[in-house]
């Protein structure tokens, strides 16, 4: 089996990671892919927007299947292209990836549909939006409306804060949804949907924020744990049917077979109501890095099963998970992430590699002489496995000391109790 994955972050490292562990031994090709993902495929130097680009090299090598991480391929309409061409590809069609890059379309939809979220303004002009904070109170939460890379949403305290996110929005000629602010705990759930069935995994919560306490300004994700106390089964079986189904079905009541993985980004309100904060249309990064190496199901039978429609095989049980084990994952950061970072910070990674510990590369580099280095603003995620959250923070963290680059920046409080205190803050 020939598997085209596309993408170049941690979360394509981990779900390259967990497909060559399948037992079709599939042989894997990457598009760009990064230099952790070299031992285990073929990087191809096709450039993830490069649409046939990618459709010639499918047809040529004869892709089984083509595996989408990123949104922006998504957002393109990729899927679409190699649809009309016969082959399969496991994520949504461009219309169902609007509820990604289209906040005021999942916002409607939503509401539309019964589906709880926060209420919200959809603003098409920068006046008008300066106006609209009138009917809301402080914290403001201001997004911009097209893909931001998990950084296009501003919590303000104060109206004057708001009114600056506003201007940075539209002088990028970006509209923007004014939101209520919800109070209550984070949680992500990634789901495999086929266009009928959906199957959610485990749950997870990301750290945003880019400072410890979580502050400072919002990130693509600074680490994350699986899987969450909060999330008992009768919270999951809510989500399943207040959230996941009635969404998959009101795509398709529009003529969207979804297909591919629906991230809802949750508020579980202090009342323990689940609240949609926003949908992505495709794994989560860092959630990826803590879900897979969790997952007991074959990754590449899931898939397959995704864009046969055929997920209804595992509805029985649902989607299988190891018992009595955490992953916890720390994102390390150059200098100055999210703003303006360096490039080209040679990295030392530890010559062994503790029990029950995974290293994903995000964005390094290598070079020439095959010395890695610093390319993104996040650059490595390290995970640790372990029968407890602290055991396998610890693990985590331990490996984290031992990578070393200049400016190596990150969270010290990643799924520590104090954190998630604040996480969990109402």
């Amino acid at each position: 089996m020939k598997i085209l994955l596309i993408g170049n972050g941690g979360r394509e490292h981990a779900i390259a990671w967990r497909l060559s562990q399948s037992h079709h031994q599939p042989q894997l090709y990457f598009a760009q892919g990064n230099p952790g993902m070299q031992e285990l495929g073929q990087r191809l130097d096709i450039d993830v927007t490069d649409l046939q680009g990618l459709l010639l090299f499918a047809q040529k090598e004869q892709i089984d299947l083509t595996v989408v991480g990123p949104e922006l391929p998504l957002s393109m309409g990729l899927a679409d292209l190699f649809h009309e061409y016969g082959l399969k590809v496991f994520g949504p069609v461009q219309a169902g990836a609007q509820i990604e890059f289209s906040k005021a379309f999942a916002k409607k939809l939503m509401l539309d549909n019964g589906i709880p979220t926060a209420q919200y303004r959809f603003c098409e002009r920068e006046a008008d939006a300066l106006a609209t904070l009138n009917e809301f109170s402080a914290p403001f939460v201001i997004k911009e409306d097209g893909l931001a890379a998990g950084k296009g949403v501003t919590i303000a305290e104060t109206q004057a804060q708001a009114e600056a996110a506003i201007a940075a929005a539209f002088q990028k000629n970006m509209p923007v949804v004014i939101e209520e602010f919800m109070h209550g705990q984070e949680l992500s759930v990634l789901a495999f949907c086929d266009g009928k069935t959906v199957l959610p995994c485990i749950a997870a919560q990301d750290y945003k924020k880019a400072g410890e306490g979580n502050t400072g300004p919002n990130t693509g994700g600074m680490g994350a744990y699986a899987p969450v106390p909060l999330a008992t089964d009768e919270l999951m079986a809510r989500i399943q049917s207040t959230v996941l189904e009635p969404t998959v079905q009101a795509l398709q009541a529009q003529g969207i077979t979804y297909q591919g993985i629906l991230y809802a980004g949750l508020m579980i309100t202090p009342d323990g109501t689940p609240k949609v904060v926003e949908f992505n249309a495709r794994f989560g990064d860092p959630e990826t890095q803590v879900v897979l190496p969790l997952l007991a199901d074959d990754l590449v039978d899931l898939m397959l099963a995704t864009v046969n429609q055929t997920l209804h095989d595992y509805a029985p049980t649902g989607l299988r998970f190891q018992p009595d084990t955490t992953a916890v994952t720390v994102v390390l950061t150059a200098a100055g992430y999210p703003g303006d970072y360096p490039k080209g910070q040679p990295i030392t990674f530890p010559q062994y590699l503790e029990t029950d510990t995974l290293i994903f590369h995000a964005g390094t580099k290598v070079l020439p002489d095959q010395r890695k280095v610093t390319h993104g603003g996040r650059v490595i995620n390290v995970t640790g496995l372990g029968q407890t959250l602290e055991e396998a923070r610890q693990r985590a963290y331990a490996v984290v000391q031992q990578i070393q680059f200049e400016g190596k920046t990150f969270r010290r409080d990643i799924a520590a109790q104090p954190a998630l205190a604040l996480l969990h803050k109402p």
